[in-house]
Formats: structure tokens, sequence, C-alpha cells
């Protein structure tokens, strides 16, 4: 055993050398980071602070003595609970459904042979170039016409499918092999099992990208909500609802209750990422791959 051992060869680790392009580099990521995470850090620290600190010129980085009055004022002029509870209504549902509809979609635009297949996928890709406004007064009259108004429905149905996931699947599902495909066929499998348990699994980092932008989309989507929902505060999404501190405190913003709602708006999106990161990693350096 102990021959054995010695006559095994030994896997070195690459060693790291430290150059002044690599030092360099490290430099800028780390610059880069800090200035994208200082709104972050700003918003938090500030939602912590007194009244008085918030207005004082110059700013002041820290707070004195941090509190949390500002988040119990949160809760009194907003109704959390429901805002939060629509919120989530409205983002997971409308991710788990562009999440269906674009693997469905993206599997046919990938796999399928039928005729004007380019043709259609071509103005798939057009429609991506309108601008949200352009289709706000043609969609918001069809919702109407629907009776889609002033719900949740409203909000939800429009929002089922979207064009950037249907080219995000297609452009990742293209690449798994048709040979698993075919050989999943020829086992006896349906379509359906073939794309959610062959294809889907193949594109997981994928989906999970998929499922963080469409739900930080819309966790934060304001325009449509607020058009359609006619002044129903019962179904206002916590971005929506937040907008009542602006005007808060007789009409002068109080700069500590906006920061306090805001942090906790953004928890659940952030909170995500961190759970998708890794994966949502991985499809970056996947399609780098590809490309």
């Amino acid at each position: 055993m102990t021959a054995l051992a010695l006559d095994r060869p030994r896997l070195e680790r690459p060693q790291f050398r430290a150059t002044p392009a690599t030092a360099l580099l490290t430099l800028l990521l780390i610059l880069a980071a800090a200035i994208a995470a200082f709104p972050l850090a700003w918003m938090i620290l500030t939602s912590l602070k007194t009244p008085q600190e918030t207005m004082q010129v110059p700013p002041i980085w820290l707070p004195a003595s941090p509190n949390l009055d500002a988040y119990t004022q949160v809760a009194d002029v907003v109704n959390l609970g429901r805002s939060f509870v629509n919120s989530a209504i409205i983002a997971l549902t409308t991710t788990v459904a562009i999440i269906v509809t674009s693997l469905m979609a993206g599997y046919a635009f990938a796999k399928y042979r039928f005729r004007y297949r380019n043709a259609l996928f071509a103005v798939l890709i057009a429609t991506m170039f309108l601008p949200p406004i352009v289709t706000l007064i043609p969609l918001y009259r069809i919702a109407g016409s629907l009776g889609l108004d002033g719900n949740l429905a409203g909000v939800i149905v429009p929002n089922l499918a979207n064009a950037f996931g249907i080219f995000l699947m297609r452009q990742f599902i293209a690449g798994v092999p048709d040979e698993l495909i075919e050989a999943a066929r020829l086992d006896g499998a349906s379509e359906i099992r073939v794309l959610f348990g062959i294809v889907a699994p193949s594109v997981l980092p994928a989906i999970a990208a998929l499922t963080l932008f469409a739900f930080v989309y819309h966790w934060n989507s304001y325009l449509w909500p607020l058009t359609i929902l006619q002044g129903n505060s019962d179904q206002y999404p916590i971005v929506i609802s937040l907008s009542r501190l602006l005007s808060y405190n007789r009409g002068a913003m109080n700069t500590g209750l906006v920061m306090a709602g805001a942090t906790m708006a953004v928890l659940p999106p952030v909170l995500l990422f961190i759970i998708l990161q890794r994966f949502f990693v991985d499809s970056i350096v996947a399609s780098g791959v590809k490309g």
C-alpha cells in the first residue's frame, strides 16, 4: 500500500501568481462592487437615522444612535401585509407562468421544424423592441373589455408570456442534443415528459436566470399595476403602496421613512438572488461559452 501510494502521481494545485495586471484587475473589481453596493448600503443606513440626521448638510454617513422607528412608522402608514401579499401573488404567478410558457415555446422554436418558424421567431424578437408605454393604452382597452380592470387578474394575465423568456429558452434548448430527445421518445415518453423531464433539467441555469429576471421585474412593476388597478388601494402591490410615504408628514418627504419602506420592499428580490446566484452565474458562463 505504501509503495502504491508513493508511485501515485501527486496533483499539484495551480499557484496564483500576483502580477501588476491581476492586482489592477482585482482593484477595479473591488471598486466596481463598492460602487454597485453603495446605494443599497446608503439606503439601509439612512433608514436607521433620526429625521434630524437625514436632513443634515453635509450628510452624515453613519447614524449616531441607530433605531428602527422609521420601520414602525411605515407599518402605520402602509398596509404592509396586504401589499406584500399582493406583490407576492403578482410576482410568483407571473414568474411561474413565464417559465412554463417560455419553456414550451422555446422548445417548439428550437426542436420543431414547421413552416414560417424563422419568420415567427423574427416577429417575436421584434416585439422586444417595443417600449412598454406604446402598448399601454391598447393593452388597457383589451383588459377592460375582458373585465380584468380593477383587480389582480388584470395585472397578471397580460404578463403570462414573455418574448425575452421565449428567446432565452430557445437559445439554451437549441444546445440540448437531439439524440437525447430522440432516445426519450423511443422509450415512449410524451412530449410533455420530454420537455419537463429531459429538456428542463438540462437548461436549469437558464431557468434560474429567467426566474430571477421575471420575479424582480414584476415585483418592481409600477406603471401597469397603477394603470389597471384604477385606484383600488386594496389591490396595490408594495411598490405602489410605498408611494404614499413620499407625501406623508403633511406633504413633506421623510427620507428615513422612505428608505425604510424601500429596504423592506427590496428584501424578497435580494433573498431570491442570493438563493439563485450560483445558477445565475452558471447561465452567464454557459452563454459565454456558446457565444
